[in-house]
């Protein structure tokens, strides 16, 4: 029968919920038998395609298939190790989708996750720290993006619990010892703190404050009682060679690959810092226009470290490999004088190299120097400051061509000033140059660049884009009175096609396809290219 009492009136109507989360706070948390102390991560891609992430360079969908190794990750790991225990993942690498990624957060529970950050990846890469950030760990980012704008980012991503700005090693490796109670174990870690900051002391000697004190962590960006703190700039390191070598044994070293090259390669940072004033260009951001310099011998111990792990190919990765004409002579020296059978790639300017210099640099193993050309304009390279003539463009790569190197030109469409006349000189001036690959950028004012505050100051942002989100590399946050969002990503696309659908760079890539391996890059890259050239691939 069905109840018909009246009910309780008098009765308050408060239920007393059961508190579960005290019962299980008793309950000691399992560590598994893969668990790490540090994961160092490069997160899976926002889509299918080989995404490109590096420590002072901003991220961007490569179209033409480049996977480009972590050694960033590789360096941190170098600093953190043995006190702590660390693994890296390159899920770009290793083409790791993110169902995979959480299973492997699961296995590894780390404490600390340590993650790349880009602007075109900024909300997968922040899903990555939400994950890590919901099995307990404390999430810290790091990159080009993070540096100028880190009190928007942590306030955009709660799961965020730190920024690492600047150059980023000594200020990582101080905020997990601070976290941690520890120091460093190691006297030659001690030492490199003190030789880039007088006033750093190690933590059980500073008796004026807290020993979990995060405030005397320069570098760093934290949270306090909900607060964003963001504290001094770390000074930057004064000998590069006081590092530690990056433990490139720990980085999937078999998946990196780079058009025309057979088989593996890898990174080796020969210098820090670029004296060029090129406004544009987000390399300053971190490391600003000071010179460091590696000394040629360390750079060959390096060398030979990847040379007994099997790699026969490196990039001298640095913003300008020849800026010290005297270290790159006595770096060709000793690669021309030792048995090692290395070919290696680097990045130049034209203004930075002579005819003596490029001979050397081909004796010893150099098959192909990436040049930042930019424009056909004087006008535009003027604006941009970026400090070259077009005549000089045209030396430097006939002597590097004479010297049997391959030469690849970057060109960005854009710049303050452009006009489409200019955007027609810089495709025929591309057309004209001994090139054997050429690539084509739209300009992107990124945070921090004098380029980013010029476009602000002039409202070139093109009305209700969320730039932050943006692959720059595809589409534009740019929009000039004269000269529209569209009409630049359209002559972007142009004039890769005019340079490219020629016989001579045709010739170049079936040339070069040697190998089976090489075919498969080419036949890829090609049908990457057509359909970005038409416009279905973002």
């Amino acid at each position: 029968m069905p109840n018909t009492a009246a009910p309780d009136t008098e009765r308050p109507l408060i239920h007393s919920f059961p508190n579960a989360d005290a019962a299980l706070s008793e309950v000691a948390p399992q560590r598994g038998p893969e668990a790490v102390d540090v994961l160092l991560v490069n997160p899976p891609a926002p889509d299918r395609g080989i995404w490109i992430r590096s420590q002072h360079r901003v991220g961007r969908r490569s179209r033409e298939n480049m996977v480009w190794p972590q050694c960033s990750l590789a360096q941190f790991a170098a600093l953190l190790m043995p006190d702590y225990s660390v693994e890296i993942v390159d899920a770009i690498a290793t083409r790791m989708t993110w169902k995979e990624f959480t299973a492997l957060l699961r296995r590894k529970q780390p404490r600390y996750y340590v993650t790349q950050v880009t602007a075109p990846t900024l909300s997968n890469d922040m899903y990555g720290a939400f994950l890590a950030r919901s099995i307990g760990a404390k999430t810290i980012a790091f990159g080009t993006h993070v540096t100028p704008i880190p009190g928007r980012t942590m306030e955009a991503f709660p799961a965020l619990d730190f920024v690492v700005r600047g150059e980023p090693e000594l200020t990582l490796r101080e905020l997990i010892d601070t976290l941690e109670g520890r120091v460093p174990s190691d006297s030659a870690v001690t030492a490199l703190f003190q030789d880039a900051d007088p006033e750093w002391t190690p933590r059980s000697t500073d008796v004026d404050r807290p020993a979990d004190d995060l405030s005397r962590v320069k570098g760093l960006v934290w949270r306090r009682k909900g607060e964003i703190e963001i504290n001094v700039d770390r000074p930057l390191i004064p000998d590069l060679d006081a590092l530690p070598f990056p433990r490139h044994d720990m980085l999937p070293l078999d998946r990196y690959r780079i058009p025309m090259l057979k088989g593996p390669y890898s990174f080796i940072v020969t210098s820090r810092g670029c004296p060029a004033g090129c406004r544009f260009c987000i390399k300053h951001v971190t490391y600003g226009r000071s010179v460091r310099l590696r000394s040629p011998q360390s750079i060959m111990q390096e060398i030979r470290l990847l040379y007994d792990l099997g790699l026969r190919n490196v990039h001298m990765y640095t913003d300008l490999f020849t800026v010290s004409r005297e270290q790159v002579m006595e770096l060709c020296r000793l690669l021309t004088e030792s048995e090692m059978q290395i070919k290696w790639t680097c990045n130049s300017r034209v203004d930075f190299v002579d005819e003596e210099m490029l001979k050397a640099m081909a004796q010893a193993g150099c098959w192909m120097i990436s040049w930042g050309i930019e424009s056909g304009n004087e006008e535009i390279l003027r604006r941009a400051h970026k400090g070259t003539r077009l005549e000089q463009v045209r030396q430097a790569l006939r002597w590097s061509k004479q010297a049997g190197i391959r030469n690849w030109g970057y060109f960005i469409v854009g710049l303050p000033g452009e006009t489409e006349d200019s955007i027609r000189d810089t495709i025929a001036y591309a057309k004209e140059l001994p090139l054997d690959v050429a690539l084509f950028h739209v300009a992107a004012p990124h945070p921090g660049t004098p380029f980013f505050f010029e476009v602000v100051q002039n409202g070139w942002f093109h009305p209700g884009t969320q730039w932050e989100e943006v692959d720059m590399d595809r589409s534009t946050v740019l929009d000039y009175p004269e000269l529209s969002a569209q009409r630049l990503e359209y002559w972007q696309r142009r004039a890769f096609r005019e340079w490219a659908m020629r016989p001579g760079p045709i010739l170049t890539y079936l040339s070069s396809a040697n190998s089976l391996q090489a075919l498969r890059s080419f036949v890829d890259i090609g049908w990457q290219t057509l359909l970005w050239l038409l416009g279905f691939a973002h």
